[in-house]
């Protein structure tokens, strides 16, 4: 199975998860691969982020969603439509676990695999 970063970035962010406050999230959109066969899922994971340069994600507070299953390969056709539905997926998912991502405050530069 080959699993990709199709894009992931660091935002701001708000959440409690496990009796602990969260400042930051990792977005990302997923893509796996195997056998003819491609998934992409959207997935959040709020982190701590206690300090400027504190990145050390934890995975406790990690929510995704699958947003397309089918037999195929990847395309950016399908990745750009993916990619533009992307802050609606986050932002339901981000609301089911109680926080919020701040869209227009990226802590980092936006990554493409």
């Amino acid at each position: 199975m080959a699993t990709v970063d199709v894009y992931e970035r660091y935002y701001e962010a708000e959440c409690e998860a496990n009796g602990r406050m969260r400042h930051a999230a990792l977005v990302k959109l997923v893509s796996d691969s195997e056998a003819g066969f491609i998934r992409y899922e959207a997935a959040v994971n709020f982190f701590p982020h206690d300090s400027e340069d504190d990145f050390a994600v934890s995975y406790d507070a990690y929510f995704s969603r699958p947003l397309y299953e089918a037999k195929g390969r990847r395309s950016k056709k399908r990745e750009a439509v993916l990619l533009e539905r992307l802050p609606v997926e986050i932002d339901a998912l981000a609301e089911e676990a109680g926080g919020t991502v701040f869209w227009d405050r990226p802590l980092r530069d936006e990554r493409r695999g």
